[in-house]
């Protein structure tokens, strides 16, 4: 059965990586996983949003990807050694931080594909996804992160679990399993989503043979991540059901039109 996340949204779906940083928005030094780059995300018509959380010195969900400052601003302290108020105060000449309860409040009408970087986060997320696992997708590379993850939002009285995206265990369990013509059922029992790379060094993960397997289980396949339109185009010939892009814009504009 579709999850009520992927009901009444165009396909393919097309998920905005980190939100959208226009041309105006890299001038005026607006980040990724920002509140400028969402609200960019949104007025170009993406209807999902793929983000990553983790947790501050204050014990708030933020997002925010890599696990030290390093590569947005030289600062080598990791994320958790950093209070909200003084991350804020680091983001708010680039384009506002956002807490994960931040961003579902102010897009009320976005769907969030929310990747799970630190297990700290999973009991935390419970509360705030909750009440909106209609529009929640929980993913992370690690299979035990995302687990926690549905399990506190269930403790936490949601009526029903978000949508769930394999973990990198699970993605290369289908791959192996799928080129071996064995059975992926109990492989993919509650994944919504595989989100993989076309390809991870030589192996190519994208495989006529996941694409099926996925499909036959009611499992949708996202490739990540794909910024030019004709790439698009030749993914989606292949049975792709989803784009990662950094380019939402153009991707919205090309195969929503």
């Amino acid at each position: 059965m579709t999850h009520p996340y992927f009901e009444k949204t165009a396909r393919p779906r097309v998920f905005a990586h980190r939100g959208l940083i226009t041309a105006a928005g890299e001038d005026s030094g607006v980040w990724e996983n920002s509140a400028a780059a969402f609200a960019a995300a949104h007025a170009a018509g993406a209807e999902y949003i793929e983000t990553d959380c983790r947790v501050t010195a204050s014990g708030d969900v933020v997002l925010f990807h890599d696990a030290t400052l390093t590569r947005l601003t030289g600062d080598e302290r990791r994320v958790d050694q950093v209070s909200t108020r003084e991350l804020a105060a680091i983001f708010a000449d680039h384009g506002g931080l956002l807490t994960v309860a931040d961003a579902i409040d102010a897009f009320p009408r976005t769907r969030f594909n929310i990747d799970v970087k630190t297990s700290d986060a999973a009991e935390p997320l419970g509360a705030i996804l909750a009440p909106h696992t209609r529009r929640v997708l929980v993913t992370s590379f690690t299979d035990s992160h995302r687990r926690a993850t549905v399990a506190a939002v269930l403790r936490a009285g949601a009526d029903l679990p978000p949508a769930t995206s394999g973990g990198s265990r699970t993605i290369a369990a289908v791959r192996a399993r799928s080129a071996l013509r064995l059975p992926v059922g109990g492989t993919l029992r509650g994944i919504d989503a595989l989100q993989i790379p076309e390809r991870h060094g030589p192996v190519r993960v994208l495989t006529p043979a996941l694409v099926r397997a996925a499909h036959r289980h009611g499992t949708e396949v996202h490739v990540w991540t794909v910024n030019d339109i004709e790439h698009m185009r030749r993914l989606l010939a292949q049975g792709v059901d989803g784009i990662v892009t950094d380019r939402a814009d153009l991707a919205v504009s090309a195969l929503h039109s």
